[in-house]
């Protein structure tokens, strides 16, 4: 029997298990500054690069707070999205194994939009902009804005009406959430986002399934990319003997 190496987790993964950990370990609270960034660097012997898409990956699951000029800092607990707060194993998951579930998701979801666009009702329409109103304001925290956006996906695989559908997508839930962490601008820096959000319940008010399929698949063009981009750049990290 011939058995293939474990691979290696990449530095980022170590960078924010060590972090999360050393937040846990000292118990540290809501508030508590960070060591700065060269500071960390010079602690965990790390390029730069690895450093910020470590803390951007702590931000996104809730953990941190990055706040311009100021430093980083250990987030408020009551703020965190509550799902994304006990999926310890998140920061676990690597950007190729994210890439795959997007991929799945991605095939979900422009099915799932084309059937809401096709048969949702006033209601669902009339739901997805109370969601969408909130979740294109500028002034949201990060981390709510986080959880409307899952929250209008989750309402779209609803309004299809495919139990299927929601049950696949409750399987890969935690990833669906850990990609939107490690993927989702800033409300104020996600014009893009808003606005095929936006085309997206256009399209299906206007019961246009051909309209509503393509603002999804290119919604979900951009989350590939971006993952994509993340995996090739951990790839070229120079491997320690």
């Amino acid at each position: 029997m011939q058995l293939t190496p474990v691979p290696r987790r990449s530095s980022v993964d170590e960078v924010v298990e060590r972090i999360r950990h050393e937040i846990e370990s000292k118990g540290l609270s809501a508030g508590d500054r960070l060591p700065g960034e060269m500071e960390l660097i010079k602690q965990l012997e790390v390029s730069r690069p690895v450093l910020r898409e470590a803390l951007a990956r702590l931000r996104g699951l809730g953990l941190v707070e990055i706040q311009r000029g100021n430093g980083t800092f250990v987030a408020e607990t009551d703020s965190l999205t509550s799902c994304v707060r006990m999926l310890r194993s998140a920061v676990t998951i690597s950007p190729r194994e994210l890439l795959s579930y997007t991929e799945l998701r991605t095939a979900i979801e422009i099915q799932a939009v084309r059937q809401v666009a096709q048969r949702g009702t006033a209601a669902d329409v009339a739901e997805l902009r109370a969601i969408l109103e909130r979740l294109v304001s500028i002034d949201q925290p990060y981390e709510k804005s986080l959880e409307l956006d899952f929250r209008f996906h989750r309402r779209i695989l609803q309004a299809a009406d495919n139990l299927l559908m929601q049950n696949i997508m409750e399987v890969i839930y935690e990833f669906v959430l850990t990609q939107m962490a490690q993927t989702t601008p800033s409300p104020a820096d996600n014009e893009l986002g808003h606005k095929l959000h936006i085309a997206i319940v256009d399209a299906i008010e206007n019961r246009d399934p051909q309209a509503a399929e393509l603002a999804m698949r290119q919604h979900m063009e951009v989350v590939l990319q971006r993952l994509t981009a993340m995996v090739d750049a951990i790839e070229k990290e120079p491997k320690e003997d």
